[in-house]
Order: C-alpha cells, then structure tokens, then sequence
C-alpha cells in the first residue's frame, strides 16, 4: 500500500526504522556486511523542490569485511555504510511517495533497480577524527533531486552524509547519485 503524504513548508514527518523492507534492502549484502542496523527518516519537502529528506541510522561492524582490524572506521567502510543508507532512504522513499522523483515507482521497480541502475558519478569523502567501527551513527540528507526528461530518463541525486561514534570520532562526505533507466510513466 503507497500512501502519499502532503506536506506543509516548515512542516517535518519522521517515519520509523521498518526492519522488514531493511532486510530487504540489504538482500544483496552477504550476511556479515549487512552493517545497517536502525533507520529513522525524516521529510522536509521534496528535494526537486528545495527540500531534503534525511535519515539517522546505527551501524555496526564487527569486523572488517576485507582487511584485518585497523582500529577505525575506514574508506571502504564508509562506502558500503553510504551505499546501505542511500539504499534503504530511496526505498522508504518510493514506499511512501515521499519524493516526486519516484512518484511512479513501485517498490518491485525500486528492487530491479537497487544494483544495476543506481550509480554513484561523484564522491568525496573527508576524515577528520577517527571512528570505532563497532558502533557508530551515521546520517545522509537528499539534498537536490533532478528528473532528466531524455530517451531513457535520469534521475540525479545529490547527498551529503555524515558519520560519527560516542567518542567524538566524525568524517563527512558528499556524493552525486544517477539513476539511469528512472521510470517516467504516468501513474494509472
């Protein structure tokens, strides 16, 4: 069931962790990388439309997926937590319609698009104290979203994402998302 919300200009909807549409989300993960834990949305209009939508998420990494334990959160790291958070934030946000970009999509299109559609064209990160990677937050706000109206529609994302741990630890970075193939149909 999609349900639409209505907004007013200053008014912000916060939308629970959904742990089964997670789940979901992390499918393509093997199991010991699934390091997305907890995710909580938040909506102040539409980034078409010079709003964002941002969610607040725990991780945990128990241990290093490739490498030996370095003792911090590191580049890789920071990827694959980016790429978990961006993921499961788009797919809440074609679940509740949260986003005009995704106005006719489904969560089924969502999920055929997940892998090969969804492609990171810009990325930049900074690390500025160092992180524990057994237990950190993490946060990405969807700040520019444009629909490019070609053959084979895109969608261009920007989003800026931040993470931090109890001990001051905080690196930063700003990414540039397209979705190639964006479904531009109208709804029935």
């Amino acid at each position: 069931m999609n349900v639409t919300y209505e907004l007013s200009e200053n008014a912000v909807l916060t939308l629970d962790c959904d742990l089964l549409l997670m789940s979901q989300v992390l499918v393509p993960y093997y199991e010991h990388t699934q390091y997305l834990k907890s995710a909580r949305v938040q909506v102040l209009g539409d980034p078409c439309d010079m709003g964002h939508i941002s969610a607040c998420c725990t991780f945990e990494i128990p241990e290093s997926c490739y490498i030996k334990n370095t003792g911090h959160f590191n580049s890789v790291e920071f990827n694959i937590c980016y790429n978990q958070m961006m993921y499961y934030l788009i797919a809440k946000s074609v679940k509740h319609q949260l986003m005009s970009a995704f106005q006719a999509w489904t969560l089924d299109d969502y999920f055929i698009k997940q892998l090969p559609d969804i492609l990171i064209v810009n990325f930049k990160s900074k690390f500025k104290r160092p992180i524990c990677g057994t237990r950190f937050t993490g946060e990405i706000d969807f700040i520019q979203t444009k629909v490019k109206r070609i053959t084979n529609p895109l969608i261009y994302l920007t989003s800026v994402c931040r993470f931090y741990d109890a001990d001051n630890g905080y690196c930063e970075g700003e990414i540039d998302l397209v979705i190639m193939n964006s479904l531009d149909r109208e709804k029935p």
